[in-house]
């Protein structure tokens, strides 16, 4: 590990002078190539000097006790090998941590689409609270939500919302959250006061872009266009402006009528095709790695039910880690970081438990 350590902190050191070379400014590419490697490697460097310090302040706490004669003066020694000790395997801990490989779509964009799962009306509520859900917390981050298309239902329901959300980081921050969401409450309509129980499902997909080549051949597409409906804006329900895709080998149909025009809404579900088509692959690669499973958290598959919303309880449960949080009102209003850190920190702990056993 140190080895390795060694190296990443000579590559930072050189992409440092590299990047104070007068000339550098005139290789844009080459100037935004090694800024965003430097920041890559920043956490990485930054505490393994933090932990070189640390074990120099070891060193020196531990010779001057074994040297030192005077008994308060040895007292005060003791005092800083521990405190030194204890910071050393701290930063051993999280070195461990930062050198577990990214997955390398976490800094993309994403698409999330929302679904109406059991329970009618219920659930399409659900599905427009779990919306609004995530746009808030896109909102803290300052990310850009889009949406691609939905269905609604009189009542402020959502049968279905697909939708991007565009940002650094957006896609590791919320691909734990594809899966099934269970609401457990007394809906506005029951007069008896019984509690129900409705589901939602949440897939999330990175976004792909210019660098991901997804080959999709013309014969394998049926492309149509016809009159939006629902209520659109001004010429929407009088052109022919709605696109639809239907992808003959896997069977997904994508459709798009929120752009008056219908070269955006061709464009928005070409887009959501490819990263369905992506994400595709991506389930696909993960069933056929076996191993990779037991460094996820949960199957990620989108029938698993990850979490419950409990309304009479003001609870919030991820089955995934055993999370319970007694503070729905401020999840649904988008603080989702305790939660999601609490994610991420165990999947790491999972694929570094798995590391040292394949090294062993």
């Amino acid at each position: 590990m140190l080895d390795r350590l060694e190296a990443l902190l000579y590559r930072s050191e050189d992409i440092a002078r590299e990047l104070m070379s007068p000339d550098i400014g005139q290789d844009p590419k080459r100037l935004r190539t090694l800024m965003k490697e430097q920041s890559e490697l920043a956490p990485l460097t930054d505490t393994y000097r933090d932990y070189k310090k640390a074990l120099q302040d070891r060193d020196n706490a531990a010779e001057l006790l074994t040297e030192e004669k005077d008994e308060e003066m040895r007292e005060l020694a003791r005092e800083e090998l521990s405190e030194a000790s204890e910071q050393v395997q701290a930063l051993e801990q999280r070195l461990k941590l930062l050198l577990v490989p990214k997955d390398p779509d976490d800094e993309r964009d994403v698409i999330v689409e929302i679904r109406a799962g059991a329970g009618g009306d219920e659930a399409a509520l659900f599905a427009a609270e779990i919306y609004r859900m995530y746009v808030r917390y896109a909102e803290t981050r300052r990310w850009k939500v889009e949406t691609l298309d939905y269905e609604e239902i009189g009542i402020g329901g959502m049968k279905y919302i697909n939708f991007s959300v565009s940002g650094r980081g957006a896609y590791g921050r919320l691909k734990y959250e594809s899966g099934v969401h269970r609401v457990q409450r007394v809906p506005v309509t029951e007069s008896g006061g019984r509690i129900h129980t409705s589901t939602v499902t949440v897939a999330v997909m990175p976004e792909v872009d210019e660098d991901i080549r997804i080959e999709i051949p013309d014969k394998d597409v049926r492309i149509d266009v016809m009159r939006a409906s629902g209520n659109g804006g001004q010429c929407v329900n009088t052109t022919d402006s709605a696109v639809r895709l239907t992808h003959y080998p896997t069977g997904i149909v994508i459709y798009s009528q929120t752009e008056k025009s219908q070269l955006q809404n061709r464009e928005k579900a070409w887009k959501l095709l490819r990263s369905k088509l992506y994400d595709l692959e991506l389930q696909k690669r993960h069933d056929e790695e076996a191993d990779l499973r037991r460094s996820q958290i949960g199957t990620g598959d989108r029938s698993e039910k990850i979490r419950t919303y409990n309304f009479p309880q003001s609870r919030v449960t991820d089955h995934r880690i055993k999370l319970t949080l007694h503070s729905l009102a401020d999840v649904l209003d988008g603080s989702l970081d305790g939660i999601i850190d609490a994610l991420t920190a165990a999947d790491q702990a999972a694929k570094l438990l798995r590391m040292e056993e394949e090294r062993h």
